[in-house]
């Protein structure tokens, strides 16, 4: 299909050829018929990507900090490489859109194949979007109309937060898409609306979308005239603009205790003065209405109950819809050029050149059924070399910026064919690092007769379906951590093992600090101390929002099962013993955080004797150094500081190194796994340690919820009471 994307990093705007998206839980597969350009918006996107990255830098300070962290932490040429590939990443464009459904995911009542719909896709050939963000469109409303329908949310957003009602006056100040479709809206809730631009043109637009007066240089004058000297019920600004001056207009046209909506970027510094002596209401809008950047409500799929909550963002949409239905709300005068999808270059010209008035631009698609869906791409024709065709699933942040690259820089893997949900990364990062194909089916990774191993990039929760899926189709598994959530999936993965027929498929987790150089110093330096060791390992992990998809405990598993996994595979490494009971306590009171998991400290006993700690602290300050670990036993002592310095004590003497840059062990885990591969032999990590720190890491979140230490025996089960007897 056909996708217009961005570069970010050479400010390139292009039709782009990708797979169609796989319809995926809680989501609706739409092939849209029509999508709308939200000029002001995109434009904004446009011009900061052609800027240099001085002018970017300028644009995102808070970018700036946290890449000054990086370089802090991780080293010049490690940051430097992921700020440019972040830059590099493809961005959607759009997100007003209207099609017919073609399928619906797991847990979709409300829609069904077939059905009308507008939804904030991108402007793509066929877009997967989650239930919250469709709406259903009456069969008397056209396409073209239908598209409009998310940039009509905005507006409705900001006219319901103006709180008025019939009779009551409106001065709209911006009259580009959104101001119109304001004024369009107010008229239709039975207001008097005023409205003012710089573009005399578009003044005239608004008095046919229902603007009582409308003109430029309109001022606060005006106003009071026009409402015998009260002043405005309320004041919108739907301009794009850094000027404070739309605020300072509103705070003198609106009446006392009146209302000032920001529906657009405006500049927010507010005079004091006359909102003080009026004590007006300033309400700043965002987007759509209620649930919009909620994960629960939008990515998850749980809504609000109506009674509580009565104008959601879907609801929103809804209305808008419904308005379009019943005749009364006709946006046909707003568009002002059509371009099929295939010509959208020719359109952003036209909004960055402004060669010609435009309002609203309309992009056409082909009919939805003219073809069958495209699941993959073949993106070379000669095969790269390499002895061990490889699939990736996943093209994440993590996936580009550190183990795509480190699985391209292995000759003995041959890039076969890379799999991501929208396709797009996939074809991107794919023609980057030399795959010979791109997919958004995971099925076509693993029926593909040229892969024999699959690496697993993807999200947590389907690390251990696509593991046992992987392992039946007879592929060789590497799986980024954590392996499973539950003790359940690591059982069933087992079973799978075990009933593999010979010669078994290697399975490996992707603990790549076992692999580290400075991990691999310690643990030769610890060869002769055959009596336990003691470990202590410290995160300074840093805080993540609670409603990040890895505190999900259903998606992410948490961040003691997501990461603190890295430290008790390296504490099993480095005592070489297998955990064998597992503590953990976390932090609590009164004034504790949402999440408290992430401020634990986890015990682990070891087969031989061995005792580690476990500290992952997300309490601390990014500036500092995230890991630190220290190795004491036989009169012997080792540290390492995150994995670029290693200190080694013996006899008196201290040894210190230190790396030019930080290396934790990703290059050097890839290049494991593909001599094993290659070679033939074991895997790197054994299934008994894989299984083992899984457990304990699973088993230590129980033990935080139970407040007691979990056992695993010898062949590593978990005892534990359901029951509490």
């Amino acid at each position: 299909m056909q996708q217009l994307i961005q570069n970010v990093r050479s400010g390139e705007c292009r039709v782009a050829v990708v797979p169609e998206p796989m319809v995926r839980p809680g989501h609706v597969l739409i092939a849209n018929v029509c999508s709308v350009i939200s000029a002001g918006t995109e434009k904004m996107v446009l011009e900061l990507a052609k800027k240099s990255l001085l002018g970017k830098a300028r644009e995102r300070p808070d970018h700036v900090r946290r890449v000054l962290e990086k370089l802090r932490n991780e080293g010049f040429f490690h940051t430097v490489r992921q700020v440019l590939e972040k830059l590099d990443e493809p961005m959607t464009m759009g997100y007003s859109s209207a099609g017919v459904v073609l399928a619906c995911g797991a847990g979709i009542q409300e829609f069904k194949p077939g059905d009308r719909v507008a939804s904030n896709g991108p402007h793509a050939g066929v877009v997967c979007v989650p239930k919250h963000l469709c709406a259903r469109a009456p069969d008397a409303v056209p396409f073209d109309q239908a598209a409009f329908t998310v940039l009509g949310a905005i507006a409705l957003q900001g006219v319901r937060l103006a709180r008025l009602s019939l009779g009551d006056t409106a001065f709209v100040v911006g009259l580009g898409l959104i101001g119109q479709l304001t004024v369009a809206l107010l008229r239709a809730n039975g207001c008097r609306v005023f409205g003012t631009d710089l573009d005399a043109e578009k003044c005239r637009l608004a008095l046919r979308m229902g603007a009582e007066q409308a003109a430029t240089g309109i001022g606060a004058r005006q106003v009071l005239e026009w409402t015998r000297g009260l002043g405005a019920d309320a004041v919108l600004l739907t301009a794009s603009t850094k000027s404070d001056g739309p605020v300072a207009l509103a705070g003198e046209a609106v009446r006392p205790k009146g209302r000032v909506v920001a529906v657009g970027a405006v500049g927010l510094n507010l005079p004091r003065r006359p909102y003080y002596f009026k004590e007006a209401e300033f309400v700043v809008s965002c987007s759509y209405g209620p649930g919009r950047y909620d994960p629960e409500y939008e990515e998850r799929g749980h809504d609000y109950p109506a009674a509580y909550v009565r104008w959601t963002e879907q609801r929103n949409m809804q209305a808008v819809l419904d308005l379009m239905g019943a005749g009364q709300l006709d946006l046909s005068p707003l568009i002002t050029h059509r371009f099929p999808i295939a010509e959208a270059e020719s359109a952003y010209r036209l909004i960055e050149t402004n060669r010609e008035p435009y309002v609203a631009i309309v992009l056409d698609y082909p009919a939805p059924h003219a073809r069958p869906l495209e699941r993959r791409i073949e993106l070379r024709v000669s095969p790269a070399r390499g002895k061990v065709g490889i699939g990736c699933l996943g093209a994440g942040n993590f996936a580009r910026m550190v183990l795509l690259p480190a699985i391209q820089r292995v000759e003995k893997l041959r890039p076969r064919i890379l799999c991501s949900a929208s396709g797009l990364t996939a074809v991107h990062s794919g023609q980057k690092l030399g795959f010979e194909a791109a997919t958004a089916d995971e099925n076509e990774v693993f029926q593909d007769a040229d892969v024999q191993a699959v690496f697993i990039l993807t999200r947590h929760d389907q690390h251990a379906r696509q593991v046992i899926q992987g392992l039946r189709a007879g592929k060789h598994v590497f799986v980024e951590k954590p392996l499973a959530l539950t003790i359940e999936e690591v059982e069933e993965i087992e079973s799978v093992l075990k009933a593999a027929p010979e010669p078994k498929p290697l399975l490996m987790v992707g603990f790549n600090r076992r692999f580290s150089p400075a991990a691999v110093r310690v643990k030769e330096f610890f060869a002769a101390v055959h009596g336990p060791r003691t470990v202590s390992i410290r995160f300074n992990a840093g805080a993540i929002p609670t409603e990040h998809w890895t505190q999900d405990e259903n998606i992410g598993g948490g961040r003691i099962i997501g990461e603190a996994c890295h430290a008790i595979d390296l504490a099993t490494f480095l005592t070489g013993s297998l955990p064998v009971r597992v503590f953990a306590e976390s932090v609590g009171g009164p004034n504790a955080p949402a999440v408290t998991d992430d401020q634990c400290f986890i015990t682990l006993r070891h087969a031989n004797g061995s005792v580690s700690s476990i500290a992952y602290l997300a309490g601390g300050d990014k500036a500092f150094p995230k890991e630190r670990v220290e190795v004491l036993g036989g009169g012997r002592l080792a540290v390492i500081d995150d994995f670029r310095e290693v200190v080694t004590s013996s006899g008196g003497k201290a040894k210190k190194s230190r790396a030019w840059q930080q290396a934790k062990g990703h290059r050097e885990e890839v290049a494991a796994f593909a001599r094993a591969l290659v070679e033939g032999g074991a895997s790197p990590i054994t299934w008994e340690e894989l299984r083992a720190v899984s457990l304990a890491s699973i088993l230590a979140v129980r033990s935080i919820r139970e407040g007691v230490p979990l056992e695993i025996d010898s062949e590593n089960r978990a005892h534990f009471d359901l029951q509490g007897k």
